[in-house]
């Protein structure tokens, strides 16, 4: 039997807010979001279920090491790392961390509003054509762009027996997508992509990719002018309620970064919050953290994520239109209208539930699936989520 069904939801704003977005708490905490269990169908892959989640590749499957990416199978234990922390920079803007493959964008705000956050997974420069750092701008933005590759792709492709032509048109062969926004750093632009299994991955020629609908998101909402900001951080620690989260991602050996072959990076991540200190038994966790860089945030001593067991909910994951449409369909199967927030939730996000055991929750999950055709998926969440 269904337990009293609860819609958990942050309250729906602008459609083009829905997507992973997130209001910054008054204190510049910098945690935000959650991790989640995520059970899977048959016949779905890590990739199905990451773009889903707004997720990039190399962040799901560092997340799920032991998982073949492709045969999954029914039921099967996917940890969705969908919890992020900020990287260490100025609010304003775009800011890409190329060690997480991540984009942030933090809309204008007005004196009455909170700060926004937007982020969107992306992929970048390949070794041997690196993303560059530092500062830039947008100063140009293209629907239905063509591509005028440079004279080393030219001869790049030539080798491989695809040569170009000069210039590439727009539409489905073009790999830079519907949309495009050119940066003020000479040659290279936020696009989309004609292949988005590369969101999450260093397949570009130093252009920053991102899936169809997040450019499509991002074109419609950012100004030109807007700064941009490129930057390497591949560890990062917060405070958040008095507890201290950090996170490691795969060091990129061609990007000017050094560590000593030591965790110091990250302890100075850690002595800049606050002066926080770090007990003699939480040292070996982090310097564990950071050799395995596996892109998770993780509170300190907590090797696994804290999923409360035996309780079950649905999630439609967390595609711009995704919220919507599960707030539509719950008012046509008259679900109720219980309404109260996620801890650390993005914006529009739609949790469905509890439900005394997996098979209820599958149950309603394809229930719900089918009367919007889009996959809706059983869940658990962790402990600090409600």
């Amino acid at each position: 039997m269904l337990l009293p069904l609860y819609l958990v939801i942050i309250t729906l704003i602008a459609p083009s807010l829905c997507a992973t977005t997130f209001s910054l708490p008054d204190d510049n905490g910098r945690v935000l979001g959650h991790n989640i269990i995520v059970y899977s169908y048959e016949g779905d892959t890590l990739l199905d279920i990451s773009r889903e989640f707004n997720i990039g590749y190399r962040e799901i499957v560092n997340a799920n090491p032991d998982l073949d990416p492709w045969l999954l199978g029914d039921e099967q234990e996917i940890l969705v790392p969908n919890r992020f922390i900020l990287p260490n920079s100025a609010r304003k803007g775009i800011v890409i961390n190329l060690a997480e493959m991540r984009l942030y964008y933090f809309p204008s705000r007005k004196e009455d509003q909170r700060q926004m956050v937007i982020t969107h997974p992306i992929g970048v420069g390949r070794r041997g054509w690196a993303t560059p750092l530092g500062k830039a701008r947008i100063i140009q933005k293209k629907r239905d762009p063509t591509w005028t590759p440079s004279l080393s792709i030219h001869q790049e492709y030539i080798k491989k027996g695809e040569p170009l032509p000069t210039v590439v048109a727009s539409g489905p062969g073009n790999p830079l997508g519907a949309y495009a926004m050119r940066l003020s750093m000479t040659g290279y632009l936020l696009h989309g992509t004609n292949k988005p299994y590369g969101v999450g991955l260093r397949v570009s020629h130093g252009c920053i990719r991102l899936f169809p609908e997040d450019i499509e998101h991002l074109f419609s909402i950012v100004p030109i002018n807007t700064p941009v900001e490129i930057l390497y951080q591949p560890y990062k620690a917060a405070l958040q309620d008095d507890v201290l989260y950090v996170e490691a991602h795969e060091i990129q050996e061609d990007v000017d970064f050094r560590d000593g072959g030591n965790m110091t990076p990250m302890v100075a991540e850690i002595i800049n919050i606050q002066n926080y200190v770090l007990f003699d038994n939480e040292w070996q966790f982090i310097e564990d953290l950071g050799h395995r860089h596996q892109g998770i945030v993780k509170i300190v001593n907590q090797r696994d994520i804290d999923v409360i067991e035996n309780v079950w909910f649905i999630h439609g994951g967390m595609k711009i239109n995704a919220a919507g449409r599960m707030v539509t369909a719950l008012s046509i199967l008259d679900y109720g209208e219980y309404f109260f927030p996620i801890r650390y939730g993005a914006m529009g996000e739609v949790l469905v539930g509890p439900f005394n055991n997996q098979k209820e929750a599958k149950h309603m999950a394809l229930k719900i699936g089918k009367l919007l055709d889009m996959p809706i998926w059983v869940i658990k969440v962790s402990s600090d989520v409600l």
